[in-house]
């Protein structure tokens, strides 16, 4: 059995890591709320600007207005951008999307490239040999527009070049605190008729058969719209993975927090019971010499 000094050191070494959980656990909770918060404040633009795109693709002869709403005829090779997170102490989430992303990659036919936004992916994926060409981290919390509009326009620039024929997003959807959802969508090219996933993000819009004019031109405004809508959307899922991602590290604080509660607890109930046990034999030993006094 331990001794009373190693118990007292093990209560109060459970009792600090108890404080470090609880705090991690309140600076997620303030996190996701933040993330939260930009999120919802990025959709109305995103609407629209899908609602704009929808438009445009439905005109008569809209597949020559912009390359990225065509399918190639031949599908050599894919790129997959994947959103992680920088640091550990979230449970399951780094190891679930990256867990996703595998078994995406494992059910196409073509090899994959990864650009990976996060430490923790990026290791994982270069522990698994895979060939990640590009890596983005420490972002700010949460992370702006103008951080990651960039990342966007990269990935036009690499589907336009001809280096990718597809360009997929990997990302964990927040869906509540308790409930988020690894996902693989199709990112490039931009089907807009069949898109469904973007249609349960954004407001969809009906099929109108009226022809519209736009100013300047029908090609200059699908080049802006389209390199914007884009750029938008993969800020949309990195904001919420960084939700995600926080609403994971709160859980996973809070439960190790009760459970460090739980083991001072009985740590401390053991220490108790060791203490009354070394006294009672204390007050033994002293009655037993005292008993032997009488008798000299």
């Amino acid at each position: 059995m331990s001794s009373a000094r190693e118990m007292r050191l093990r209560i109060r070494s459970v009792k600090n890591i108890a404080q470090v959980t609880k705090a991690l656990e309140t600076v997620s909770a303030s996190n996701v709320r933040k993330a939260i918060n930009a999120l919802n404040a990025a959709k109305p633009y995103a609407e629209k600007a899908w609602k704009v795109l929808l438009h445009l693709a439905r005109q008569p002869g809209h597949t020559s207005l912009h390359p990225l709403l065509n399918e190639r005829h031949k599908v050599s090779n894919g790129l997959l951008l994947l959103v992680s997170g920088d640091r550990g102490l979230a449970g399951a989430y780094n190891m679930n999307i990256v867990r996703r992303a595998l078994i995406f990659e494992k059910e196409q036919a073509v090899p994959f490239r990864y650009i990976t936004i996060g430490k923790k992916g990026r290791d994982m994926l270069l522990r698994r040999r895979k060939n990640v060409i590009a890596e983005f981290s420490e972002f700010s919390v949460p992370p702006t527009y103008n951080e990651v509009s960039a990342l966007g326009r990269m990935l036009i620039q690499k589907y336009m070049s001809g280096n990718v024929d597809q360009v997929f997003v990997a990302y964990t959807d927040f869906a509540s605190m308790t409930r988020q959802t690894p996902v693989v969508q199709k990112l490039i090219p931009l089907t807009v008729d069949t898109q469904e996933s973007h249609r349960g993000s954004y407001n969809y819009a009906e099929q109108t058969k009226s022809v519209f004019t736009y100013e300047p031109d029908e090609a200059g405004l699908f080049e802006e719209v389209i390199t914007s809508f884009l750029s938008v959307y993969v800020y949309r899922a990195i904001l919420t993975s960084v939700a995600s991602e926080f609403a994971s590290r709160m859980l996973a604080m809070h439960n190790a927090t009760e459970n460090a509660d739980e083991l001072s607890d009985l740590l401390t109930l053991e220490y108790n019971k060791a203490r009354q046990s070394s006294i009672t034999t204390e007050l033994l030993d002293i009655t037993a010499g005292a008993e032997a006094l009488k008798t000299l």
